[in-house]
C-alpha cells in the first residue's frame, strides 16, 4: 500500500479538514483509501473512519517502535494510505510527523494557511523542505496543500512562487461548514460532528487527486513480531463499547480478536457484564455520562465482580469509572465501579500531557515486575488516592496519577492515565494472565 505523509507548519493549520477532503478527493478518484494518523490521537482518527469508512492506523514511533509502525500500517486495507500528522512537521520528541514520515520512507505533502500569503506560502513550504536537510533527516517535503486559499488570483500567485523542487497539490477553499466544534481533549468525535458531504465534496474538487496519488511510495517491509505469532488464549475478554468508552486503538480490538474471544457490552446503556474472563474499560468521556453510569447499574455490577476476582483492566477514562466517585467540572458528583481506592475530579485545563514510560514494581496484568511499558497520557481529571492505596507502576517518564507512580491496583484489577498500544506487548501480557 502506497502512501504519504500530510504534514502541517503548526498546530491549527488545519490538518484535519485538509485530511478529510483529501480522503474524499482520493475516494472521488476511485482509490481505496486507508487514513492513519501520526501520534496517539483517538479523536482525528474517528473523523477519518466517518469518511473513509475503516479504521485510521494509529501510527506512533514511541509506542510502537520503527517496526511496529511500519507493521500496523502493513495491516491497513486499500491502495493509497493518508496518513495525518500531529503538531508541526517536526514537533515533537518522541514521535514527531517528521520521525513517522521518515520511518516509513514516505513523501510529506505539507499543509501550509495561506489565508493572508501567496509568495510567503512558497517561502515556509521551502524552508520546511530545506530544514530537513540541515538536522540531517531523510524527509521528502513533496510540495503544499494550501489551505484557506481562494481561487483565482490568489492560487495562481500560489502556484507561480513554488519552486521547481515543491508540487502544487491544490486547496482548502475558506468555509464555515469546514470547520469541526471543539472540546476538551480535542476535537469532537467523528460520530457526533462530522464535516457535511456536500462542503467535502466542494473541497475535493479543489485537491489534484491525480498527482497526490502519483506522489505516494511503499514503506519497506517490517520484521515480523513476537505478537504476529502468538498463540490463542483460552479466554473471553468483555469491552466496553459506547459513548463513554470510544478511546481503542483499532490495533488493540484486532489483537483480541486474533488471540481471544471478545464480546462488548455498554455501560452507558446498563448493559451487565457479559460472561467474561476479564474486562478491559477503554478511556473516553464518563464524565460526560457520569449520571447515566450511576444510574445503569452497570459499574456496580462491575464492582461486586471484581471484588470476587475478575480481572479488569482500565485506561485513562477506564481508571475514572474503576474509582470510587467522578465529580464533573459543574460539582455534580456521581458513584462509580469502586474498585479502586481513589477519587477523581474534573479539572478546568488538562492535568497531563505527553509520552510516557512506565516501569513495573512488581508483576500485574500488563507486565512483570521490572518490565517497562511505552504509552501516552492525556487527561482533565486528577485522582484524589486512599492513603493505603498500591502502585504498580513508577513513572520513568510523564506525571501518571501522583507524579511518581501509576497504575492503581486491587484485587486482581489495573487502572492506569496511560493508553498504551499492542505493539507495547502490554495486552498480550494481559490475554497471557487471563488464559484459562
Amino acid at each position: 500500500m502506497k502512501g504519504f505523509v500530510l504534514g502541517g507548519v503548526s498546530s491549527g493549520v488545519g490538518k484535519t479538514v485538509a485530511t478529510l477532503s483529501i480522503i474524499q478527493a482520493l475516494e472521488n478518484a476511485g482509490h481505496a483509501v486507508q487514513p492513519a494518523k501520526a501520534g496517539p490521537d483517538f479523536i482525528d482518527p474517528s473523523h477519518h473512519e466517518a469518511i473513509a469508512g475503516r479504521p485510521s492506523r494509529t501510527l506512533d514511533l514511541w509506542l510502537e517502535g520503527a517496526d511496529g509502525l511500519r507493521r500496523n500500517y502493513q495491516r491497513g486495507e486499500g491502495d493509497i494510505c493518508v496518513v495525518e500528522g500531529v503538531m508541526g512537521l517536526y514537533d515533537g520528541d518522541g514521535s514527531s510527523t517528521a520521525m513517522v514520515a521518515e520511518a516509513l520512507d514516505l513523501p510529506v505533502v505539507l499543509v501550509v494557511d495561506a489565508k493572508a500569503g501567496m509568495e510567503s506560502v512558497a517561502a515556509t513550504a521551502l524552508g520546511f523542505r530545506e530544514y530537513a536537510d540541515a538536522i540531517g533527516r531523510d524527509i521528502d517535503v513533496a510540495g503544499v496543500v494550501a489551505q484557506r486559499a481562494h481561487g483565482g488570483r490568489h492560487e495562481q500567485g500560489i502556484r507561480d512562487a513554488l519552486p521547481d523542487s515543491l508540487e502544487y497539490f491544490g486547496r482548502i477553499p475558506p468555509s464555515s461548514d469546514l470547520e469541526i466544534p471543539d472540546r476538551h481533549l480535542g476535537l469532537e468525535m467523528g460520530d457526533e460532528a462530522a464535516l457535511p458531504r456536500e462542503a467535502l465534496a466542494d473541497a475535493a474538487e479543489s485537491l489534484r487527486a491525480d498527482r497526490l496519488a502519483a506522489v505516494a511510495s511503499e514503506p519497506p517491509a517490517p520484521e515480523t513480531g513476537e505478537s504476529e505469532t502468538a498463540a490463542p488464549v483460552d479466554a473471553t475478554i468483555a469491552v466496553a463499547s459506547d459513548a463513554a468508552f470510544c478511546f481503542r486503538y483499532p490495533a488493540t480490538i484486532e489483537r483480541f480478536r486474533e488471540r481471544a474471544d471478545l464480546v462488548t457490552f455498554s455501560p452507558v446503556a446498563g448493559d451487565r457484564v457479559p460472561d467474561c474472563d476479564a474486562v478491559y474499560l477503554p478511556g473516553g468521556y464518563p464524565e460526560l455520562h457520569a449520571a447515566d453510569l450511576e444510574a445503569a447499574g452497570t459499574l456496580a455490577d462491575l464492582g461486586d465482580r471484581a471484588a470476587e476476582g475478575l480481572p479488569v483492566l482500565g485506561e485513562c477514562g477506564g481508571l475514572m469509572a474503576m474509582t470510587q466517585s467522578l465529580t464533573t467540572a459543574e460539582g455534580e458528583t456521581s458513584t462509580m465501579a469502586g474498585i479502586l481506592p481513589a477519587d477523581v475530579t474534573m479539572c478546568d485545563r488538562y492535568q497531563a500531557l505527553d509520552h510516557v514510560e512506565l516501569e513495573a514494581t512488581a508483576g500485574t496484568l500488563t507486565a512483570a515486575a521490572g518490565e517497562t511499558i511505552r504509552g501516552h497520557e492525556f487527561h482533565y481529571s486528577s485522582a484524589d488516592v486512599d492513603s493505603d492505596a498500591r502502585f504498580a507502576f513508577e513513572t520513568v517518564r510523564g506525571d501518571g496519577i501522583d507524579g511518581d507512580h501509576d497504575g492503581l491496583t486491587e484485587y486482581d484489577a489495573l487502572g492506569t492515565y496511560v493508553h498504551v498500544h499492542p505493539e507495547s506487548g502490554a495486552f498480550d501480557r494481559f490475554l497471557e494472565r487471563v488464559d484459562r
